[in-house]
């Protein structure tokens, strides 16, 4: 059970993200993923770091296989059908209109297999006015609302990882687990429908349903103010990060370690939904304290005392971190051109288990001649 989609096979013709994700997410379940690229230089996600392997493709590509196949023509789509004919599922992330185009419609592909799931990911869903937009992460997160949660309004600017796409990715695989269990019962296929707009809404509920119970517009600190989540600089110049949340004994424990027993008879602070009115003032305060310490120091002292807090760690201080090394969150595996390199286990374990042997993402057409050979290709 540890591989509980072993004997799954997933035909995706996913570029970049979204579908990359859900496919990997897949095979890292034990699916056998076979990934579709075009003859001419396949992903463009390859591209992002030259020679058609970089860290980018490789770090949402693993367990895959790749063949190339060039849909625009007929002996290339004939060859996708053939593919499709023994799939379970089918996976792409194109804009609406374009598999209609290559002739690859509910029709066609119901005739070829009735059983298949297809999943279609696309930037706003098949129908309204931004269908045929391009959509890319920063698109999704401004237009649904999660930007607005996170820019600073008079010095805005895009930050962090990749977070729309993710979304959309998890939702995708999530939708496609539900119908492969769907299937079971109908013995029928189904289409799964996922768009980057409403994965990112409904990747933030409680924006809206403060909106829409409480009519407050959530801005970038609204969250953090009703969590009470802070972060911090040290005498180093380095981070710590607390969250106290509404829990009274934390706030207790955490003015303790700070040496301020001040803020608790401060009117500012004395209960849960002053510290919120007040958050800013507070984290002003507070900020004080901490620039008396270096983070080793605070990290000592709050770990001795129950206060939910961390380090920021930066990349390279997560892949030292004693908790992560323990996991065995990172593993190493060697890809006969590229070398060593270093990957990230699915973050699922099932019965003990981590999940099927991982295999580095494949090179473009690595098996071309393989899987020609075992579905009888042209």
């Amino acid at each position: 059970m540890h591989n509980p989609l072993e004997g799954i096979l997933v035909i995706e013709l996913g570029t970049v993200l979204t579908a990359p994700l859900a496919g990997m997410m897949l095979a890292d379940l034990g699916a056998r993923v076979i990934k579709v690229e075009h003859p001419n230089g396949g992903d463009p996600f390859r591209r992002h770091a030259g020679k058609l392997y970089s860290p980018h493709f490789a770090s949402y590509n693993r367990n895959k296989e790749s063949i190339q196949l060039d849909l625009q023509n007929e002996s290339g789509r004939a060859d996708l059908l053939a593919l499709l004919a023994r799939a379970d599922v089918l996976l792409e992330n194109y804009r609406p209109g374009v598999m209609a185009r290559l002739g690859l419609t509910q029709d066609t592909l119901d005739a070829v297999n009735p059983r298949l799931v297809w999943a279609s990911i696309t930037g706003f869903g098949a129908q309204g006015p931004y269908r045929d937009r391009p959509c890319y992460d920063a698109v999704a997160l401004g237009l649904s609302g999660l930007a607005s949660q996170m820019l600073e309004p008079v010095q805005p600017a895009m930050n962090g990882p990749t977070i729309s796409d993710n979304i959309t990715g998890m939702y995708a695989a999530y939708g496609i687990l539900g119908a492969l269990i769907g299937r079971q019962q109908s013995g029928k296929g189904a289409r799964v429908e996922v768009n980057m707009l409403e994965a990112s809404i409904a990747f933030s509920p409680e924006g809206f349903a403060q909106y829409t119970r409480l009519g407050l517009v959530p801005a970038p600190q609204t969250r953090v103010a009703i969590s009470q989540s802070h972060a911090f600089a040290c005498a180093d110049g380095r981070l710590v990060a607390v969250h106290l949340s509404s829990v009274e004994k934390f706030w207790q424990a955490f003015v303790a370690v700070i040496e301020r027993p001040d803020l608790l008879e401060d009117a500012r602070f004395v209960d849960p939904q002053l510290r919120t009115r007040n958050y800013a003032a507070l984290n002003d305060e507070v900020a004080r304290s901490f620039r008396t310490r270096t983070r080793a120091q605070w990290c000592e002292r709050l770990g001795a005392s129950d206060v939910p807090f961390a380090p920021v760690n930066t990349v390279p201080e997560v892949m030292e971190d004693p908790q992560v090394v323990q996991a065995g969150t990172f593993y190493r595996s060697a890809h006969p051109e590229h070398g060593e390199m270093t990957a990230i286990h699915r973050p699922v374990v099932i019965d003990g288990a981590r999940g099927p042997t991982t295999r580095p993402a494949p090179t473009l057409g690595e098996h071309d001649a393989a899987i020609r050979a075992e579905f009888g290709l042209g």
